[in-house]
């Protein structure tokens, strides 16, 4: 008799000591699930308003995506509703047109392209123009959106895509031309900006690149 009852305690003392282990196990888990004070960091990171914020100077030369490359001739001040607004004005020659664009309304504008900008346009210019067999409407959308849009390349695209190497009149409608006429106009445009090159000279190097050049001989 006494055996067993020596057997039964020890039984007790084990169940005992488990329970103490497991409570200290749960309180450790319940303090490295709590991620917090991490997550805050990641959120200010998200903010995008310091690369909102550029500063153009006069003269310097800006494309609005609706209207092409503009100039911008003056930095003014105005007082509406009793809050100060200061805006630029940009003159598009092309279009003869100024337009009033709010400083912090600068979404809207994008600098002109850079020099290897250029250089990419030109390698999109000399490849083979993609032959869609969608419906000449659909495909219309298409280009006018990619003109409007103010991406220098999807403007290039426009320009390769429409450019017929033999007579125009011919070969493309009127509604082609005009499509075909206004990319390249306004990227012709934006070359003359960059390369600080006459129309003249930038229209020879497009051309090339066409492979207009027979075109533009047998014009003159």
């Amino acid at each position: 008799m006494p055996k067993k009852k020596k057997i039964k305690k020890n039984k007790v003392v084990k169940k005992s000591k488990k329970a103490k282990i497991k409570t200290p196990i749960k309180a450790v888990e319940k303090k490295s699930s709590v991620p917090g004070p991490d997550e805050k960091p990641e959120i200010k990171k998200v903010k995008k308003q310091p690369t909102e914020k550029r500063v153009y100077n006069l003269k310097d030369f800006v494309v609005y995506p609706k209207h092409g490359v503009g100039k911008i001739t003056a930095i003014e001040k105005a007082t509406i509703g009793e809050i100060d607004i200061q805006f630029y004005k940009i003159l598009v020659e092309k279009e003869k047109l100024t337009l009033t664009v709010p400083i912090n309304q600068q979404s809207k504008l994008r600098p002109i392209a850079s020099i290897n900008q250029i250089n990419k346009c030109i390698s999109i210019l000399k490849t083979k123009p993609k032959i869609k067999r969608t419906m000449w409407s659909r495909r219309a959308q298409e280009y006018d959106q990619k003109i409007n849009s103010g991406k220098i390349y999807e403007l290039a695209e426009v320009v390769k895509d429409l450019n017929k190497n033999t007579d125009i009149i011919a070969d493309q409608s009127y509604s082609e031309r005009q499509l075909f006429e206004k990319a390249y106009d306004r990227l012709k445009s934006e070359f003359e900006a960059v390369l600080k090159a006459a129309p003249e000279e930038v229209q020879k190097k497009m051309d090339k690149a066409l492979g207009r050049t027979k075109i533009s001989e047998d014009a003159q």
